[in-house]
């Protein structure tokens, strides 16, 4: 029969493993739900930002509701295109 130090020792070990292949997966998935966010986060900021611009520069020039639909859509397209920008550098990355 072995020795039951030797049993414990391999036990261990077997536990480190399979602690290994676990937190790897959990790790994968908290990157993707922050790049997620990430990602979102961008494109709602600057259509949100464009909007208010257009908001403020209406207010001022009296042109309502001009400037908000023009700025809501360059917004919308600079968020659009930071998105795209960011994806691309994440991709590169993996």
């Amino acid at each position: 029969m072995t020795n039951p130090e030797d049993f414990k020792t391999r036990l261990k070990i077997a536990k480190s493993k399979i602690k290994k292949q676990i937190n790897p997966d959990n790790e994968k998935r908290g990157s993707f739900m922050g790049n997620a966010f990430k990602l979102g986060t961008e494109l709602v900021a600057a259509v949100g930002v464009g909007t208010i611009i257009g908001f403020i520069l209406d207010s001022w020039f009296d042109t309502k509701p001009w400037l908000i639909i023009i700025f809501f859509f360059l917004g919308a397209a600079a968020g659009m295109l930071n998105v795209v920008r960011t994806a691309n550098r994440m991709q590169k990355e993996d």
